[in-house]
């Protein structure tokens, strides 16, 4: 049982407008009371209904502290499930820090970063992966990822995994059962049932699992490296993508030596961008070791934007490019379309076998392309704001491929004509790892773990 009250500010540590000071637990209203003051001095919190708003001040003792509003939710219709009180006041941080400084002496405590999330999912209204969802919402970078996390805080992903689970939790008892009780339970055709189950389940988790690059790259954004020789346009390419001059741009070859990074959003899809140096033979020790990082970085990215120069003849280092890309995911920018071009678009394609959009980076002609061949590129099917799981988290998928494991165990014991018990000890695995997606078999390290990367006050 949780019984202490705890307190923190939920919004940001930085002058703004207004801010938050919440409280969760027994004490939360009492609390409140004690320090709050309507105008006519005659309102008393622990009478309010649940739900309602009070203007009025905070006080400690004597000593006014801020003009305010405070939120009244009893349990179990709150956010934690437990009686909560927000503070709304001025957004200066002297006044949050005082106002929470006040609510502990008067005999709240600290939150720890999660606790209330923590609180909501030890208290049974969320699940694990809700409560996950939570922080991803929080630290979301795109549309897409932000409304990724909000299907799965509405539990669309509990749902699928408690379906699998009461699966398997029906054939476990039903084996178990045949097994104790043998002259009234008949269990001699039950491997083929089983077996369709089995693959029913199976099917479900594949296509979860299936979803996890998409979401790995709906949350954390598509690691983008452009390449191309020297002058072919890459570091105006930047600086178009991200909506400012982040890269020197001349008409000097090699002026880019080092790499530069940069977060853009490209139809609502993160692209985490880096300008590399041009690549090509040089003796110029620092753009030597740029053109190194090139094409390392060529080697860990998930696509490849090759900028070619549509104004010059494709020669040795194109060549060398062509090479390094092979079997990378990578679509070809001919730019300089605007100038006369000695580079087609059918030789660029006879030579690559890669998509080819005619651009000029320096007029922003075609550039609008890019997100749709982006979004056929990486995602299994249109892209769209619907019901659709993305697994995002790694424990997650870590959790999929066990189970997974574990029902193709079953499949061979059933295939070795093995006896029904040993169904029973992965079908259990697979049960037990699924929990812990959702959190009903999980250890408080884990839970501790997860909570600990919440911001403070959520």
């Amino acid at each position: 049982m949780i019984t202490d009250t705890i307190a923190a500010i939920s919004t940001g540590m930085t002058p703004s407008g207004i801010g938050k000071v919440r409280m969760s637990g027994d004490m939360a209203i009492d609390i409140a009371d004690q320090i709050y003051r309507s105008p006519k001095g005659k309102k008393s919190l622990k009478n309010v209904k649940s739900h309602t708003i009070h203007y009025g001040y905070i006080y400690d003792g004597s000593q006014m502290i801020d003009e305010v509003l405070v939120l009244i939710m009893r349990a179990p219709n709150s956010y934690t499930t437990e009686d909560v009180v927000e503070i709304d006041c001025h957004g200066g941080v002297v006044v949050m820090k005082k106002i929470l400084e006040t609510v502990i002496k008067y005999g709240a405590r600290p939150a720890e970063p999660g606790e209330f999330t923590k609180r909501a999912f030890l208290n049974g209204r969320i699940d694990l992966s809700q409560a996950e969802a939570v922080i991803d919402i929080i630290n979301s970078k795109n549309e897409y990822a932000l409304n990724t996390s909000l299907n799965q805080l509405q539990g669309n992903l509990m749902t699928q995994i408690k379906e699998v689970r009461k699966s398997i939790i029906g054939s476990i008892a039903f084996i178990e059962a045949a097994l104790d009780d043998p002259e009234h339970i008949n269990a001699d055709d039950y491997a083929d049932t089983l077996k369709a189950q089995v693959h029913e389940n199976m099917d479900i988790l594949s296509k979860l699992l299936d979803s996890c690059n998409d979401g790995r790259i709906l949350k954390e954004g598509i690691k983008t490296v452009i390449l191309g020789k020297p002058n072919a346009g890459k570091s105006s390419l930047l600086n178009y993508l991200s909506g400012e001059d982040r890269a020197i741009v001349t008409d000097i070859a090699g002026t880019t030596r080092d790499v530069l990074e940069e977060n853009v959003s490209i139809g609502g899809i993160l692209l985490n961008v880096i300008d590399t140096a041009g690549i090509r033979d040089t003796e110029d020790l620092v753009e030597k070791i740029g053109v190194e990082k090139a094409r390392n970085y060529a080697l860990e990215a998930d696509l490849i934007i090759y900028v070619v120069d549509g104004s010059t003849e494709i020669d040795s280092n194109d060549l060398e490019i062509l090479k390094l890309i092979q079997n990378k995911k990578t679509i070809i920018l001919l730019n300089k379309v605007d100038l006369d071009l000695k580079t087609s678009k059918s030789e660029l394609e006879d030579k690559s076998g890669y998509p080819i959009v005619e651009v000029s980076v320096k007029d922003r002609i075609g550039l609008e392309q890019l997100s749709d061949l982006i979004k056929d590129m990486f995602f299994s099917g249109k892209l769209s704001f619907n019901d659709q799981i993305y697994i995002t988290n790694v424990r997650h998928k870590t959790a999929i491929q066990e189970a997974l494991s574990s029902f193709s165990m079953v499949l061979q014991s059933i295939e070795d004509g093995m006896p029904e018990d040993f169904f029973s000890i992965d079908l259990m695995n697979a049960y037990e790892v699924l929990g812990s997606i959702i959190g009903e078999s999980v250890g408080e390290d884990l839970i501790n773990t997860i909570f600990s990367d919440f911001c403070m006050g959520k």
